[in-house]
């Protein structure tokens, strides 16, 4: 479900892993965690916007995969809370003067792309037409397609000489359901990431009833101080991701508050 027109771009998935690697923005083993020859055309479908598109002189992006499992729809009930948290954090930082250099990118577990990188101005908002719910939850397959498109698109604008940081969150009501993928695979292309320094990464798991959320994000690399469980009603996920909108917007602001905010997770000042 792509509602956007990738943009040309002449980058492409394999070349900027090759870069990374060089560069030792990510390690050989958590690029055979990713296998480029499995995602390759999805990581390429994200990458959006061209650099020379973007007259920034830093870069900041915000990713989302969205869990569209039928649970949250039919059980949940929580349809009209994920879409209303997702345009929350959009329309957050459109309006931050850090604007011109965030991008953002959405895409679900099973629908896939709803946008390839943009600007955040020109993101896509959730709505009746875009979001319904419906299948499994394959979140260790999402989580390493999504983090692999996130290297990508970072490589890509440190390749061009532009520094880049990323926020990316996680957001499921469920465990992992029907994966290949493993906890373990995500975790190495996290721990990677994280050592890098530029990225965050944030898991927000919508009480179920019988998963531990925070252990599911733990195993998946994920720092406790960037996991958020909340309750399983409309009030508390509005919350949980007013909160992440907090944490973007101060995210996107400068190198250090990026670093502090890294740091501090959901609580930082």
């Amino acid at each position: 479900m792509t509602s956007q027109s990738n943009a040309v771009n002449g980058a492409n998935a394999e070349a900027l892993f090759k870069s990374a690697l060089a560069n030792g923005a990510i390690s050989q083993a958590a690029l055979n965690a990713i296998n480029i020859r499995d995602v390759g055309d999805e990581i390429n479908a994200a990458l959006g916007v061209s650099v020379d598109d973007v007259k920034a002189s830093e870069v900041t992006l915000f990713t989302s995969l969205i869990d569209d499992s039928g649970s949250i729809r039919f059980i949940s009930g929580n349809t009209e809370a994920v879409r209303d948290g997702h345009n929350l954090v959009v329309d957050s930082l459109g309006k931050t003067k850090q604007k011109d250099g965030i991008l953002a990118m959405c895409t679900y577990m099973n629908d896939g792309l709803l946008y390839p990188y943009t600007h955040v101005e020109k993101a896509t908002r959730m709505d009746t037409g875009n979001y319904d719910p419906s299948g499994d939850t394959p979140l260790y397959d999402k989580a390493v397609e999504v983090l692999a498109s996130v290297i990508a698109k970072c490589q890509e604008f440190l390749d061009n000489g532009i520094p880049c940081r990323t926020v990316t969150a996680i957001i499921s009501d469920g465990a992992d359901s029907g994966s290949r993928k493993r906890a373990a695979d995500v975790k190495e292309i996290v721990t990677e990431m994280l050592r890098a320094e530029n990225h965050i990464i944030a898991g927000m798991g919508i009480n179920d009833g019988s998963t531990d959320f925070t252990a599911v994000f733990t195993k998946m690399g994920i720092r406790k101080e960037w996991i958020l469980t909340p309750k399983n009603s409309p009030s508390e996920i509005r919350r949980a991701f007013n909160m992440l909108s907090q944490s973007a917007v101060r995210a996107s602001q400068a190198g250090k508050t990026f670093s502090q905010t890294a740091m501090g997770g959901f609580a930082a000042p």
